[in-house]
């Protein structure tokens, strides 16, 4: 048996249609695409625009933020013998997360705001 063979009987691996997907990809996913609770009456579209405005605001630091990060975390890599620090790398994923949900109400995919509007998970 093969290196595969052996991330499955580790439970590492889960299977999702035709893809094979790692547990910490399976993790991000649950968390993108989880249980979301929808409004139950569709908000004014003046104050979506509002929400749009400040979103993109948020957006627009976290994108500067993570530039940042990305630097920090380049620098610890070079003085660290090649290994990142996983509380920034943990931290990047977040923040990826968080703006995946926020592309998706700005875009009208979802009704549900991203924090501090809703929980960070």
């Amino acid at each position: 048996m093969g290196p595969l063979h052996d991330l499955f009987r580790a439970g590492q691996v889960v299977e999702m249609g035709d893809e094979i997907m790692g547990e910490d990809e399976t993790k991000i996913e649950g968390r993108l695409l989880g249980e979301q609770f929808e409004p139950e009456q569709p908000e004014n579209m003046l104050l979506r625009l509002v929400y749009m405005l400040l979103i993109a605001v948020m957006m627009s630091v976290a994108q500067t933020v993570l530039g940042v990060a990305t630097v920090i975390q380049f620098v610890i890599m070079l003085v660290n013998n090649k290994k990142p620090n996983e509380r920034l790398a943990e931290f990047g994923t977040d923040l990826g997360i968080w703006v995946a949900k926020a592309a998706r109400f700005q875009t009208a995919a979802s009704h549900v705001k991203p924090w501090p509007w809703t929980e960070l998970d």
